[in-house]
């Protein structure tokens, strides 16, 4: 059983009561102290610059350009907190309540309260920093409504929340950089985490543009890596992304919590071709306006313009009529699936329903739609050459976000001491699913008002004996790199790099996606594991590792994501519920919804590498709620 631990004390008051049973890191002693910060998105840059600013000597790694390209920047449609600008019946405690609700109350209390408490405080920090948040006419900041709640508490600046909060994070970290306090370190790529005498002590990184590897040592290492979506091969992350800093954590004795749970976005535009690369997701936010419908004809392939409203099905507005259009992310997905799979799916493929704007166009006119969503509507014009104002939006479910990641206790410690890990690459907050506009909330939470207390705590009681990187676990850690390496381009196949991820994407997909069923998941483990042995046999990986080589890159990220792939799956396999954005099919109610089984499996599994030939061990974390009541999870 997993110690998360968590303070004691009721549940408003656990968060105050241990910051001040923290042990402090005075002033000057900050000064003594080397933090890596890894990834420089809204949790690597919010973290690097807080810990920059109290005085902390910190190294930040980002594997893009500029650290502005981190993919936090693709983030649209807003932030959530508990301002309550609308009087319309939001708190602390309701933000606290829909986000445990809507992750199935498969997450942490203490830490979700943790995090509605702060998001008041990052509205203000961020209002501070000059972040151009929409405002109403006389002067007060503007809210929608997302997914999963029935109060509007979203904070957004237009279809660009996540930019405008990148470089508002962005500003506050090159001021550290440019005050000595911050070395930035581009184009770097983690490859393996050093770990001494039970510490995390340091990483190895690849020069993406030399090729050196290089090693750093430092008193903590702090991990803001994001998701691991992109083992889907489609996704809505940027093609960067990956699972190979976490993985090799993992390898190192990190514990990776709950990677199931991966989840599906509703609106995103539509596969258009087999050799697609990525996809392009529409916000969230344009779910308040525009209604989802099917013909309810199966096989009905006439315009939308020419299908009367008679013969038109609201199937959300309709099954959930509390919530609607605006029902959490995993619903409308299953919902939407659920639709094409009875054969009424729209478009050439049929894999697609309509989100349409008819209504609010003309209810509120055309420019009033266009203020709130016009950057959207014309990243869908220039994606499909339809235009929305004109005709639906075609959308379908893809992958998006993940709730799995290492695990972390409350003070966002992995088992690994020294090992924190911040953001998306971490599982603690949100359960079996993510509420929209959640997402940046957890990462600016944990950058600007947790890791700065949390990691005091451990400085002061940590073994402060100085390494360097002439310790003899760097030399070993550099080792295991250069000779993965090595073994990467010397299988010298015929088959490329990508062509195994797509194959990849598609057994998951087929068979731990949206929905899963025990026998897909044993065959989708024996595809995997032949795929895998194919890789190592037959993939082409050319070019040198003395220089710039992106298909090098691929192909160490895919080689992890083919042994994560399975861990995946089998932590699919041994959660016999269904429960967010883990449905299978063999656990529903009679409506079709998932079926938790909260005797068995309300408890965080946290898995132990034990070896590329061992089973990997289960361990739980008990999920324990004092104070929220276990029901039926119900948007109707």
């Amino acid at each position: 059983m997993l110690d998360a631990k968590v303070p004691s004390g009721p549940l408003s008051e656990k968060w105050d009561k241990h910051r001040f049973e923290l042990k402090l890191v005075n002033p000057a002693n900050k000064r003594k102290y080397n933090i890596i910060v890894v990834g420089t998105g809204l949790a690597g840059g919010s973290a690097a610059a807080s810990l920059a600013e109290l005085g902390y000597y910190v190294k930040n790694f980002c594997v893009q350009d500029s650290p502005r390209r981190a993919h936090s920047i693709a983030a649209q449609g807003g932030i959530n907190a508990a301002k309550n600008y609308q009087n319309d019946g939001d708190s602390i405690r309701r933000l606290f309540y829909d986000t445990i609700k809507g992750g199935d109350f498969r997450s942490r209390e203490a830490n979700v309260y943790r995090l509605a408490q702060v998001s008041n405080h990052i509205i203000d920090h961020c209002v501070a920093q000059g972040i151009p948040f929409a405002r109403e006419y006389g002067g007060l900041l503007a809210n929608r409504s997302f997914g999963g709640a029935q109060v509007s508490r979203t904070f957004y600046a237009r279809g660009q929340t996540g930019q405008q909060l990148l470089l508002g994070a962005y500003s506050s970290l090159m001021r550290q950089v440019a005050a000595g306090r911050v070395t930035l370190f581009p184009r770097r790529e983690m490859l393996d985490l050093v770990v001494i005498n039970g510490q995390a002590r340091g990483i190895v990184v690849r020069n993406l543009v030399t090729g050196d590897i290089e090693s750093h040592a430092a008193d903590a290492v702090v991990m803001c890596t994001g998701g691991y979506a992109n083992v889907f091969y489609l996704s809505t992350n940027a093609m960067a992304s990956n699972v190979s800093a976490t993985y090799r954590a993992y390898k190192k004795g990190a514990f990776f919590a709950n990677p199931c749970y991966t989840q599906i976005h509703p609106t995103c535009i539509p596969v258009h071709g087999t050799y697609q690369s990525k996809l392009t997701l529409m916000s969230e936010s344009l779910r308040n306006d525009g209604r989802v419908w099917v013909p309810k004809t199966p096989g009905d392939k006439r315009p939308p313009s020419q299908i009367s409203e008679s013969e038109r099905d609201y199937y959300l507005e309709n099954k959930y009529p509390s919530f609607g259009n605006l029902v959490p992310r995993d619903v409308a997905s299953r919902n939407a699936k659920a639709q094409c799979d009875l054969g009424k799916g729209v478009g050439e493929t049929g894999f697609a329903v309509y989100l349409d704007f008819k209504d609010a166009i003309k209810r509120d006119g055309k420019d009033v739609i266009a203020q709130k969503y016009g950057n959207l509507f014309q990243m869908y014009e220039k994606i499909t050459a339809s235009n929305p104002y004109e005709e639906p939006m075609m959308i379908y479910p893809a992958s998006h976000y993940v709730m799995g990641g290492l695990w972390v206790d409350y003070n966002l410690m992995s088992n690994l001491p020294g090992l924190f890990v911040l953001g998306e690459a971490n599982f603690s907050d949100h359960g079996a699913n993510r509420l929209g506009a959640s997402a940046l909330m957890q990462g600016l939470a944990d950058g600007y008002f947790v890791i700065p207390y949390t990691i005091g705590g451990y400085l002061v009681g940590m073994d402060h004996t100085e390494v360097t990187t002439d310790h003899p676990a760097f030399k070993e850690a550099t080792q295991y790199v250069t000779q993965r390496t090595s073994n990467l381009l010397s299988i010298n196949g015929k088959r490329t790099v990508d062509d195994f991820h797509r194959e990849l994407g598609h057994i998951l997909w087929e068979y731990c996606g949206m929905s899963r069923n025990d026998e897909g998941l044993l065959k989708a483990r024996k595809l995997i594991q032949e795929l895998r042995g194919e890789f190592w046999e037959n993939a082409l990986v050319p070019g040198s590792s003395e220089d710039f080589n992106q298909s090098l890159e691929r192909a160490g990220r895919v080689a992890d994501f083919l042994e994560f792939a399975e861990l995946l799956v089998i932590d699919a396999f041994e959660r016999k519920e269904s429960c967010g954005g883990h449905f299978n099919e063999a656990y529903q109610t009679e409506e079709q919804e998932a079926k938790r089984d909260d005797e068995n499996f309300c408890h965080a599994a946290a898995w132990e590498y034990k070896g590329d030939d061992t089973e990997p061990e289960r361990h739980k974390e008990p999920l324990v709620f004092e104070n929220v009541e276990l029901t039926q999870r119900s948007y109707k």
